[in-house]
């Protein structure tokens, strides 16, 4: 995929693209409507989206409805050692400028991905998950990792602790806003990592999660 072809231009005309420069401000202000209650120092601002196409263009994609950003996802390169999976968000972006990136790295690391409020709903997610995917396949990589948010875990903290809430997620007889989500993409849970990041609407704590490269992402393209 060329930079300036899209990857995919979805059945309501949503593009999926290579982010560029000009998307750096409009990135910078869709982190605080996409987290609002994440801690300032932990999201990305316009600085750090430039960095992140310099170290690794071919990672970083945009959902764009005619110019307007309205999805992003970031990602790097690592390789990820699954007998010692602890690690937080912090260590993973390094100050927002992610560079924790290996460039030979044998996984796709998804450090974040969000959808506009006004445009959930319509696939963009999954088509985000979906290029993350081309670009597995495409380098040779092993698949994607990345840390769920359990963002619906605030909303029944007072009844449950975190261990029951991830398990019962895990089991579908709950459903989380975030993870869940990615548990029908394809996602594999592999485990709950507690201080992952400093939100508290998920308690801090995430869940491992794991889409090997052999897994397919279908998305609605327009024909």
């Amino acid at each position: 995929m060329s930079a300036a072809a899209p990857f995919a231009v979805l059945d309501d005309g949503v593009r999926i693209a290579r982010t560029g420069p000009q998307h750096a401000g409009a990135l910078e202000a869709l982190q605080h409507l996409v987290f609002p209650t994440l801690v300032d120092v932990e999201r990305f601002k316009a600085p750090h989206y430039l960095r992140h196409i310099e170290l690794f263009p071919e990672g970083q994609f945009v959902a764009l409805d005619g110019e307007r950003v309205v999805g992003m996802t970031s990602t790097l390169r690592l390789d990820f050692d699954f007998a010692h999976v602890d690690h937080t968000f912090a260590d993973v972006i390094a100050g927002g400028w992610l560079t924790s990136h290996q460039p030979a790295g044998a996984w796709l690391y998804g450090a974040d991905i969000g959808v506009h409020p006004d445009w959930r709903g319509h696939g963009i997610a999954r088509a985000l998950y979906a290029a993350r995917q081309d670009v597995v396949r495409r380098l040779g990589l092993a698949g994607q990792v990345t840390v769920g948010m359990l963002s619906g875990f605030g909303a029944v903290m007072g009844r449950l602790d975190i261990a029951s809430y991830y398990a019962a997620v895990c089991a579908g007889t709950l459903a989380d806003p975030t993870v869940s989500a990615q548990l029908h993409v394809g996602f594999e849970a592999r485990g709950l990592l507690r201080g992952y990041l400093h939100d508290p609407v998920c308690d801090g704590c995430g869940a491992l999660l794991v889409l090997p490269a052999d897994r397919d992402i279908p998305i609605r393209r327009q024909k």
